[in-house]
Order: C-alpha cells, then sequence, then structure tokens
C-alpha cells in the first residue's frame, strides 16, 4: 500500500461528498429551471451516494486484508449497530438519510467479503435481477407520497423492511451491489497507473453503454406498454439495473482520477487541504443536514430557488467544510463523528 493510493480514496470521498451536497441542496431548496447547469445537476442524482457506497467497500476490502476474519466480523458488526442507531436518529431530521442503509450493507458485506471476486460479481448481478423481479410483482409506490417526498409506515416493521430491502432511497436490493463492488475493487493494484487507467476507461464507457442502452430500450419498451420504460431508466428512483451499472462506472471514474491525481495535488500543495476533509465524511454528512439544510431554513431558503443558488449553497457549504476539516486536523486525528465511531465501536 502507499500512501497515494490512501490519499487518493480521502480525495475521492470529498468529491462524492460534494456531488451529494449538491443534490440534496437542490433537492431540499426545491430547486427547478432547466439549462446546463440544472442537466449537470441531474447526472449526479444518485450517482454521488453510489460512489460513497462503493468506496465504503474498498474500505471495508482493505480493512479484511489486512486483519483476520474474525477481528473484521467483529468491528464491522459493532459498527453496523454505531451506525444504524445515528442513522435512525437523522432520519428524524432527515428523511432520505442513508446512514441506516450503510449498518445494513456493511452487515451483509462483511458476510460476503471471504468470497472470491467471481462470486461477489455474480451477487451484484443476482441482486439487480432481483430487484427487477420485485418491481414486476410488487408495488414500487407502496408508502411514497410523491408530492412530499414523504413514507407513510416508515416506523412500523413491515413499512421499515419494504423501505429498507425495496423502495426506501438507497434499498439494500440492488444497493448492496454498489458495496460488493468497492470490495472487489479493493483486490485490485489500485496504486498502479495502468489500473487507474483502466478504471477510468472501462467506467466511461460503462456509463456510455448504460445511457446509450437506456435511450434505446426505453423507446422499444414503451411501444410495448410505457410504464415498462421504467425499467430502462438510469436515474436512481427506481433503481433499475442500468441505472447500478452507471453508478458503478461512475465510481470507477473517480476512483480512478482521484488516484491518479493524488500526486499531483500533492505537488501543488492542495492534497493536505482536501484529505482531511475526506477523511471526516461521516462528520460532514451529518453537519451538511443539521447545519447546512439547518441555516437553509432559517434563512427561508428551502422551497422555491433556483438550480443556480442551490449549486452556490452546496459550493459555499463546502468550501466552509474544507476549512474546518483542516483546522481541526492540526489539533485531531479523526472528525468528532469518526472519533465517537472508533471510540464505541473499534
Amino acid at each position: 500500500m502507499t500512501p497515494h493510493r490512501l490519499d487518493g480514496l480521502d480525495i475521492a470521498r470529498f468529491v462524492a461528498f460534494v456531488g451529494m451536497v449538491i443534490v440534496n441542496f437542490k433537492i431540499a431548496m426545491g430547486a427547478t429551471g432547466g439549462g446546463l447547469l440544472d442537466t449537470l445537476t441531474g447526472v449526479l442524482e444518485g450517482k454521488a451516494a453510489a460512489t460513497f457506497v462503493v468506496l465504503a467497500g474498498v474500505g471495508l476490502g482493505l480493512s479484511a486484508a489486512q486483519g483476520t476474519l474474525a477481528q473484521t466480523l467483529s468491528v464491522t458488526l459493532r459498527r453496523v449497530i454505531f451506525l444504524l442507531a445515528l442513522g435512525l436518529l437523522n432520519t428524524l431530521v432527515f428523511d432520505a438519510d442513508i446512514l441506516h442503509y450503510y449498518a445494513f450493507y456493511f452487515l451483509f458485506g462483511v458476510l460476503l467479503v471471504p468470497l472470491a471476486s467471481r462470486w461477489l460479481v455474480l451477487g451484484i448481478v443476482m441482486l439487480n435481477l432481483l430487484f427487477v423481479a420485485m418491481i414486476l410483482v410488487f408495488d414500487y409506490d407502496t408508502g411514497w407520497h410523491w408530492a412530499t417526498y414523504s413514507y407513510a409506515g416508515f416506523w412500523t416493521p413491515t413499512g421499515f423492511m419494504r423501505n429498507l430491502f425495496f423502495n426506501g432511497w438507497h434499498p439494500v436490493v440492488p444497493w448492496l451491489g454498489f458495496l460488493l463492488f468497492g470490495i472487489v475493487l479493493s483486490r485490485l493494484t489500485l496504486p498502479d497507473r495502468t489500473t487507474q487507467h483502466r478504471l477510468i476507461l472501462l467506467g466511461a464507457l460503462a456509463v456510455a453503454a448504460a445511457e446509450a442502452v437506456s435511450a434505446l430500450l426505453a423507446r422499444q419498451l414503451a411501444l410495448i406498454d410505457p410504464a415498462l420504460a421504467i425499467l430502462a431508466t438510469t436515474g436512481p428512483v427506481p433503481p433499475m439495473p442500468l441505472y447500478v451499472l452507471a453508478g458503478i462506472g461512475g465510481a470507477s471514474v473517480v476512483v480512478g482520477m482521484c488516484l491518479r491525481g493524488s500526486a499531483w495535488l500533492g505537488r501543488t500543495g492542495l492534497l493536505d487541504i482536501v484529505t482531511p476533509a475526506g477523511r471526516q465524511t461521516l462528520t460532514l454528512y451529518l453537519a451538511h443536514i443539521l447545519i447546512g439544510m439547518g441555516t437553509l431554513e432559517a434563512l427561508g431558503m428551502l422551497g422555491g430557488q433556483t438550480v443556480t443558488a442551490a449549486v452556490a449553497a452546496a459550493g459555499l457549504f463546502c468550501a466552509a467544510a474544507l476549512v474546518y476539516a483542516w483546522c481541526w486536523s492540526r489539533a485531531f486525528k479523526r472528525g468528532p463523528v469518526e472519533a465517537a465511531m472508533r471510540q464505541l465501536a473499534g
């Protein structure tokens, strides 16, 4: 393992975080309007969060390679409990919380991490086939009030399980596949330039293929039944196979480019500014909800805003996050939430 490998992953985490802030601020601010900026931010929807989950899988895979299976299982299970509790608390404030889903990704991921990469890839394929079967059998809209993005029955056993595994914001089926893909990536020679270039190239091809097939297939399915066109979507809701392919491709590009660019950032001096934020993304994720969206609410900016205003607000918050994380790192090794998880869960 090389320092640049770790630095590149930290950069990728911050890049994914920035994308997630833009998407969440855009939704929270009810941003509307067309144009190039709206299109570009629309591309980020679901892709930034998917990259986050892939990176979590990379981290899990690297941890498993460095320690014994028993150690990895023990630490991960404690962190599952921590993330589940934290995520459920966060859900009281932010309906689209991803942390409680993370808990279950890690729960299943740590049980599957001993498997060979070919079986993990097969698992990704099976998760996508299972989701297609589920959406054809069950009503995806159950529980949802799309006008307000609220979910009825979330705190009931049936509603919680349905949301968790099928029609929530980031359901285990098929989102667990992103974590499994990250585990597969962790087994590659990530510091190697050839590997980085392949990730960038193959990832870009995967995204292009997903979008091209989506455009072609959607038209063909619509001729049969307009309702079937949803099966070809690359959007995150519902997360159909072509969306997962695009998400995996996008994550590969981000990881490859960040690993490839870490040495250059080191030479420019920018690396020391970015990596502290990349190592505190759990803290910053909660901060963008509690502090970022809290500030927007106090300013009366939740609803009726433009895409430009949402991107500007996200940019200001991310810039403030960089400054905070750099200052915090001068005195502490980990972010406050990361330190709490380390203390409580190992």
